[in-house]
């Protein structure tokens, strides 16, 4: 088990799903943790988790898409607890439809959260992570962003230019320490996906070569990986959690 003891993360979304269990596997691990979400109900109910299971935590409500609430959930953390070592960018939400329906607002809406808000959580942290010297930046990708899905176009764009932005950032901070990642998940079963139609569930399991989807703690186990000290040569890649979906 990695050592976190003393390191203060951020984890965006973190109100349920896979937000939640990275949460859960960094406090497990010793690390501070700050739940960052819009549904402050649900960062609220993992805090108390954390604290239950003896770790630090607190709860910020807050919209990753805009710029100063972004800036001020940074600056709470580092407030709060003086430092600011790991930053997980979970935040994300879908509204899918085809191209030709797909409106405006939905595709504005899917950027705004799941880049432009990496965005604004990156440029935040990185200012104190580089007076550190120091610190690691993970962010949430997917597949889609890698493959692409009908239906998807704007929760692909936004995926893919999250993975441009881990990889020019990965560039810029490594000279002050700082370490880039990000993980791809493929189907794993959380709030976001339970509502998919059961032929769109079997035709995922269909490429998918183990035959079973993943579950939230899979992709926290990467992310626990990438942030620990065994991970310290590691920067600017992605890390499939796919069961082979993608290769």
């Amino acid at each position: 088990m990695s050592n976190l003891k003393h390191q203060v993360t951020v984890v965006t979304g973190a109100g349920r799903g896979i937000g939640r269990a990275i949460a859960l596997e960094l406090a497990t691990c010793g690390s501070t943790v700050v739940l960052s979400d819009i549904d402050i109900e649900g960062a609220e109910r993992v805090a108390s988790e954390l604290k239950e299971l003896g770790g630090k935590a607190l709860a910020l409500k807050t919209d990753v898409s805009d710029f100063g609430q972004a800036q001020e959930m940074i600056e709470r953390a580092v407030s709060d607890y003086g430092r600011l070592d790991i930053l997980v960018n979970n935040a994300g939400i879908t509204r899918d439809n085809l191209i030709v329906r797909l409106g405006e607002e939905d595709w504005d809406r899917v950027i705004a959260v799941n880049l432009k808000g990496a965005f604004n959580c990156c440029r935040a942290a990185a200012k104190v992570m580089m007076k550190q010297r120091g610190g690691v930046i993970v962010s949430i990708a997917s597949v889609v962003g890698v493959m692409g899905n009908a239906g998807q176009t704007n929760y692909a764009a936004s995926k893919a230019g999250l993975i441009g932005l881990t990889k020019s950032l990965a560039k810029e901070l490594a000279p002050r320490g700082v370490r880039v990642n990000a993980v791809a998940p493929g189907y794993i079963e959380t709030e976001m996906t339970k509502d998919l139609p059961e032929a769109a569930k079997e035709a995922f399991l269909t490429v998918i070569p183990l035959k079973r989807p993943g579950q939230p703690e899979d992709v926290a186990r990467a992310v626990r990986f990438l942030v620990s000290e065994d991970a310290s040569y590691i920067t600017g890649q992605v890390v499939h959690i796919d069961g082979g979906m993608v290769m």
